[in-house]
């Protein structure tokens, strides 16, 4: 009898075995049946590697790999080695679809992300006291861009702030660290909005205005130093405690890192600033062949990737609602309506990289 039952084990075992093997396996293959490649701007790096994200993409039939690049540097890329491209705004896509020949490409917007600018607690306290930044709250508050332009195209320093002595970290020019704008979203768009200050309040559309801007556009890039093509760098150095005092960003790195509930501290005392003329930056997806064409819309539209995008940050293209109820604990931080904030046309792709091109003190004529 004991050998009948050792032998019932033994196969009830061997049947478990199988059957966890089998189980074990389907559930890693999940339900994805096609494989895409795509080249992504760096702040939708942790999106797409998020398991989440990873198993909500698969049940909808994909698997999809990713590389990044700057922005405005894709279209330079062998795009031929990639199924989509998914810069960070609408302009650089524009450049990616004529480079790789699918001019009228259907393209989806799935979100956006506006800019901010990052400081430091004593930093912001200055500025607001030199009249630079209008504070909202203790983490909050608006860059007042007409100001700061003229301090910049002053060359003026940190210590010629009223008030700058008490911290002597604030040192040197007055400036944003922003990424390199010939070839990073973040650091053209900065261009865009500053230019349309810098010129009265209009989009820069010709030569005189890229003429006219230039000298100013140079201050503010030059002053820097090495430009990286990534908000990804200046921005986890300045949430590490190194890095300038005055860090351009996106909303959507801030957001995420609030909401995976890090502490001030943490985010090395950041104060969140919102430009008050600023160009919203859709991230816009360019299918490079049929094999992709319907993941820009599914990014677009289905609820749980919404709900995901939110999570890391973005805002889902007509989405106000969904990102103020997810980002409400951090309102401290944050500006959900974008209240007090007057959003500007980009000039064409031509006008910004030469302004970008005289900005780097390249084509000056």
């Amino acid at each position: 009898m004991r050998r009948i039952l050792g032998i019932a084990l033994a196969v009830l075992l061997t049947g478990g075995v199988i059957a966890v093997i089998v189980l074990g396996g389907n559930a890693a293959e999940g339900t994805a049946t096609k494989t895409v490649r795509g080249v992504i701007g760096s702040e939708k790096s942790e999106f797409f590697r998020d398991p989440d994200v990873v198993k909500a993409l698969a049940d909808k039939g994909y698997t999809v790999k990713t590389e990044t690049s700057g922005s405005w540097a894709m279209d330079r890329l062998a795009l031929k080695e990639f199924d989509f491209a998914f810069p960070s705004s609408s302009e650089p896509a524009q450049e990616i679809e004529a480079a790789a020949g699918v001019k009228g490409a259907q393209t989806a917007k799935p979100f956006f992300s506006p800019l901010v600018v990052l400081a430091r607690a004593n930093a912001a306290k200055v500025l607001a006291d030199n009249g630079l930044v209008k504070m909202n709250g203790k983490n909050s508050g608006t860059l007042l861009t007409g100001p700061y332009l003229k301090a910049a195209g002053e060359d003026r320093t940190w210590q010629q702030l009223n008030g700058s002595a008490a911290y002597t970290e604030l040192t040197g020019t007055l400036f944003i660290k922003t990424t390199d704008p010939a070839a990073s979203n973040s650091g053209a768009l900065f261009l865009a909005a500053t230019s349309n200050v810098a010129n009265g309040g209009t989009v820069v559309s010709d030569d005189a205005g890229i003429t006219r801007t230039a000298p100013l556009l140079r201050k503010l890039i030059e002053v820097q130093g090495a430009l990286e093509t990534s908000t990804d760098g200046p921005f986890r150095s300045f949430v590490s405690g190194s890095g300038e005092p005055l860090v351009l960003a996106y909303e959507a790195q801030v957001a995420s890192l609030l909401m995976q509930k890090q502490t001030n501290a943490e985010l090395g005392g950041m104060v969140v600033l919102y430009p008050d003329t600023t160009v919203n930056s859709p991230h816009t997806f360019v299918p490079l062949n049929d094999k992709s064409g319907e993941l820009g819309t599914l990014l677009a539209t289905d609820p749980q990737l919404r709900r995901l995008a939110v999570r890391h940050g973005f805002r889902p293209q007509e989405g106000v609602a969904e990102f103020t109820a997810a980002t409400a604990p951090y309102a401290g931080y944050l500006n959900p309506g974008l209240t007090g904030i007057r959003q500007v046309g980009a000039p064409t792709v031509k006008a910004l990289m030469a302004m970008a091109a005289r900005a780097k003190g390249q084509g000056d004529h």
